[in-house]
Parts: C-alpha cells; sequence; structure tokens
C-alpha cells in the first residue's frame, strides 16, 4: 500500500541539453504532465532560475542534486533552496546519518513543503557495480540497509528501483514517500538502467512517483508517449484497488 492510499503520480525526467528545448519538450507535451524532474544537467547550467520559470508555467518541480558532502555543506545547500518552488529534493544516503540528519534539521526550518528523498543505489548498478566499490552484498540488501539509515535521520522518502518497492514498503510501511526511476514501458530502450519495471508494474508495487524520462523526451510524438504511461498506470491503479 503506498503512502494514505494516494495515487500514483508521473514525473518527467527533463534530461535535455537547454531550457529552451526543455520548454520546448513541455509545450508539445501538453497540460496532463503535472511533475517535472530538474537534475544536475540543466540545474548547473542555469542555476535556480530554471526552477522559477518551469514551476511559473504550473508544474510541481523534483529537484534531484543528490547532495552528499560533509553536514555543513549539504545542511547549507538545503537552506539555500529557501524561497525556490521546489516540492522532492534528493541528497545520498550513503553521505551518512550525520550528513542526512543536518540536512533534515535545515528542512524543517524551510516548513513542509519540501520532502527530503534520500537515494539509495543508483538504477544504474548491479551487484557487480556494488562490489567494485568494495559493498559485497546484493542491491536488495544495500537499499534497504540505507533506506532504513534514512528514515531513521529524518527524511520523508526515498528513491530506489521498483524492483526492491515491495521489499521497502512492506519493511518501512505506508507513509514513507517511494519514488521509482529506473520506468521503462513495454518495448523501450532500457538505456543504461540495469534494475527495471514497467509503469503499470510499479504502481502495482506500491510507488508513490514513478520518473520517464527518454520514452517521452526522445519520442516521436512526446504527448502521446505520455498520454500512453498515464493510461497504464491508471488502469494499474484501478486493478491495484
Amino acid at each position: 500500500m503506498r503512502s494514505s492510499n494516494k495515487k500514483c503520480e508521473l514525473i518527467l525526467a527533463l534530461d535535455v541539453e537547454s531550457l529552451g528545448e526543455g520548454l520546448e519538450m513541455l509545450q508539445a507535451i501538453g497540460p496532463k504532465l503535472k511533475w517535472v524532474k530538474v537534475g544536475l544537467q540543466l540545474f548547473t547550467k542555469y542555476g535556480p532560475e530554471v526552477v522559477r520559470v518551469i514551476a511559473g508555467l504550473g508544474y510541481k518541480v523534483f529537484l534531484d542534486l543528490k547532495l552528499h558532502d560533509i553536514p555543513n555543506q549539504v545542511a547549507s545547500a538545503v537552506k539555500s533552496l529557501r524561497g525556490l518552488p521546489v516540492g522532492l529534493l534528493t541528497v545520498h544516503t550513503s553521505g551518512g546519518e550525520e550528513m542526512m540528519r543536518w540536512a533534515s534539521e535545515a528542512r524543517r526550518d524551510m516548513g513542509d513543503s519540501l520532502q527530503l528523498l534520500g537515494v539509495t543505489v543508483l538504477t544504474s548498478m548491479d551487484s557487480e557495480g556494488l562490489r567494485s566499490i568494495g559493498v559485497n552484498i546484493v542491491p536488495e540488501e544495500q537499499v534497504l540497509r540505507l533506506g532504513e539509515l534514512g528514515m531513521r535521520s529524518g527524511l520523508q522518502g526515498l528513491v530506489c528501483s521498483p524492483l526492491e518497492l515491495p521489499m521497502l514498503r512492506e519493511r518501512l510501511g505506508p507513509d514513507v514517500i517511494l519514488v521509482t526511476p529506473g520506468i521503462r514501458p513495454l518495448g523501450a530502450d532500457s538505456n543504461e538502467q540495469k534494475r527495471i519495471m514497467t509503469p503499470a508494474e510499479a504502481v502495482v508495487a506500491g510507488a508513490d512517483y514513478i520518473v520517464v524520462g527518454r520514452p517521452v523526451t526522445k519520442a516521436e510524438n512526446p504527448a502521446k508517449a505520455l498520454e500512453v504511461i498515464l493510461s497504464e498506470m491508471e488502469v494499474a491503479s484501478v486493478k491495484n484497488v
């Protein structure tokens, strides 16, 4: 069961070369999209202004910066977002409990409009990838370990592979926000993602939000691609009631 029985929502990963290209994409997609993810590429190039512009168009913003630094630096980065219309912000759980607690304290001073999400294991990593950095357990174990640490540290939710959704829901309960990248509609290229699911599977597994990028942004008809995914999510939600 997802948090508060709320409907799973779609977030578009706007991983494009320029703000102009991004705005053209949003215009092409139309009004059915509610959430937009701004990642390092656009934020590094344009700074906070990119958030203001996208929010000014009526979208909710997921700022995916994956903050990972010493506690004071991460807390200061969170505080620097005061007044910026950001709904979701990511930090790396591998930064440790102290770092996440400092981030949580900084977020608490800003009110409840900002929700902090902990990134556990990147969906581009598998067991071999973890072993290469000295983590000799399977991704599922590492996700659970870091996810529980994030919840103890005051975060509101987690970013995880859809494959770990049922495990995290069962262990952490219905109120934790679970956001899942690694979503690929049937027939779509997996690209570098290794731990993936279809939109319908992620909805049934308990995601609060699913993140989709290239299957929409690289589609011949982005608006149609988005509509197909939303329809698939709607059908899965009805079946999952």
